[in-house]
């Protein structure tokens, strides 16, 4: 691929709703994702979904081996496909996030491909990338875990997990790629590796490219539980509607808490909740202070936890773990609902 025709597909790439801004990095990884002809076939694809007889009329010069590259490409991760009953398969490229930053990893295997781009998306991040992904109206928000609420009947309607995957049709569970290319540089943590959850077509596309495994409503659960347990911050798309992803974060290795913690980005919305403090049940043990992502809890001077809501991210990893239970989640004074999905939409795209 041509320096020419590499920038060419990066400009192609930034149209999406997460874009990739140019670096000489990017151009890398880009070499990587899209080798030989695979490239000119990205440059012609969008991000609408068209038939291979469609895509035959766009690109006439390779209409004899056009589905097998498709099939090649959505096997490598950077073209999307499904196959709805009773129609043709479609086709369509993937925008960087949820898409080809995540699809080398999803799987947990350990590939040429992905020690190649694990370096060079780490690099990548640090250069631009995160910045990208905090512009504008963030793309993820926390979900507080429900056990830590202090009223169990005030868990907001966009934040009832449970209630939520019965809405989903398909549900399927993949390995963590933040934590795999932090482990691939040797900057890793011990958290457990696959807890990253994705609902209805995305997830048949991950199963079908061998990308991830399905899984139950019960499953899903209890993958929650666990992530729980090991102080995960649970987070999912930043607007209403069906669930599409769960990710289970840890602040040491995920992108966007990374972002938020050593780049000052606003790039996670926090819940409705805020953690808060009984004074005279605490006893000081600095349980909550160890377990929470942001440093926003501190045992002060006087042995009881104090708790900057200016800092709390609403998860409530805290909570579970305090056997004198002082500490749990209450509804912030002012509660924003996420987007709809078109102001969504169109907050991220606006700037472009």
């Amino acid at each position: 691929m041509s320096d020419d025709k590499r920038r060419e597909l990066a400009a192609h790439l930034d149209e999406a709703i997460v874009g990739v801004p140019e670096s000489p990095t990017l151009m890398k990884i880009l070499e990587i994702l899209f080798p030989g002809e695979e490239a000119d076939i990205g440059l012609k694809l969008t991000f609408e979904s068209k038939t291979l007889a469609e895509l035959e009329q766009v690109i006439p010069e390779m209409a004899g081996s056009l589905g097998e590259i498709l099939g090649r490409m959505a096997k490598r991760g950077t073209v999307y496909t499904e196959q709805r009953p009773g129609q043709e398969r479609t086709y369509r490229l993937l925008p960087s996030v949820v898409g080809f930053t995540e699809t080398p990893f999803w799987a947990g295997e350990d590939t040429e491909m992905a020690r190649a781009l694990a370096p060079l998306w780490f690099k990548y991040y640090k250069e631009t990338f995160g910045r990208e992904l905090a512009r504008g109206t963030q793309l993820i928000r926390v979900v507080p875990v429900s056990e830590s609420l202090k009223d169990s009947s005030e868990v907001l309607p966009f934040d009832a997990l449970a209630e939520r995957l019965d809405e989903v049709s398909f549900m399927a569970v993949a390995h963590c790629p933040c934590r795999q290319i932090n482990r691939y540089v040797g900057e890793g943590c011990d958290h457990s590796l696959e807890n990253c959850l994705h609902f209805g077509s995305m997830a048949r596309y991950m199963v079908e490219q061998s990308m991830a495994r399905q899984v139950t409503k019960e499953e899903v659960l209890g993958i929650l539980e666990k992530a729980n347990e090991e102080g995960l911050v649970h987070v999912c798309d930043n607007y209403q509607g069906r669930l599409s992803t769960i990710c289970n974060c840890c602040s040491c290795c995920c992108v966007f808490l990374q972002a938020k913690l050593v780049e000052g980005l606003d790039s996670v919305s926090p819940s409705n909740y805020v953690a808060f403090v009984e004074c005279d049940e605490c006893v000081g043990c600095a349980t909550c202070e160890e377990r929470c992502p942001v440093g926003a809890i501190v045992v002060g001077d006087d042995e009881i936890a104090v708790v900057d809501a200016s800092l709390c991210i609403g998860c409530g990893v805290c909570a579970p773990t305090c056997d004198s239970e002082a500490v749990s989640l209450i509804v912030r004074d002012e509660v924003k609902p996420p987007p709809e999905l078109p102001e969504f939409v169109t907050a991220r795209l606006k700037g472009k």
